[in-house]
């Protein structure tokens, strides 16, 4: 199944210039690296997401202050409300990489004006629903497309993009297995 859309909702990310986020990136590169250097243990982070389920196969998220919802479209029962669960891990790709690209660039003195990312992959139902055990439940394949424009040669977007790869945490949980471990508790 394709759901695509062209139509985005409004944005409400306030705009900066791109000194703004050069400044910002770079403050907060050195507050972090003081902040570790100083004590190591400062790099370990521990993130907490909670959720409950809404409607047909909904999911309110809570992440800090942030609350978001999920669903599904519905052929897969749900109330379309919401990007579903594999479209918001793609988006967390996206996102993270366009993080990554703009502090990596910050960094190595590589001008970045923009940069928009392009996300698409193939998943096979047939695991989700029982019909055919041996193929993979998640993503099959997972393509991406990195439009960055600004003045540097293709070469150095290229050594950006090496260096974004082997740095974004989002992309290595996509790229490597992660341990997980669950339990379930009774009301």
């Amino acid at each position: 199944m394709t759901i695509l859309t062209d139509t985005f909702a409004p944005s409400t990310v306030p705009a900066v210039t791109a000194d703004e986020r050069a400044a910002r990136l770079t403050d907060a590169g050195s507050a972090w690296g003081e902040r570790i250097a100083a004590n190591p243990a400062a790099a370990q982070l521990t993130y907490r997401v909670s959720g409950e389920g809404e409607g047909s196969v909904a999911s309110n998220i809570r992440a800090g202050k942030h609350t978001f919802l999920v669903d599904e479209p519905g052929a897969l029962a749900g109330d379309d409300v919401a990007a579903s669960p594999v479209e918001y891990a793609l988006g967390a790709l996206i996102s993270c990489q366009i993080v990554v690209y703009r502090l990596y660039a910050q960094g190595l003195g590589i001008q970045v004006d923009d940069i928009r990312i392009d996300a698409e992959a193939d998943l096979d139902a047939r695991r989700l629903f029982g019909i055919d055990e041996t193929v993979r439940a998640g993503f099959s394949d997972v393509r991406l497309t990195i439009t960055i424009t600004g003045p540097e040669s293709e070469e150095r977007y290229q050594q950006l993009r090496d260096v974004v790869d082997a740095h974004c945490p989002v992309l290595d949980l996509f790229a490597n297995p992660t341990p997980v471990s669950a339990v379930v508790r009774t009301a």
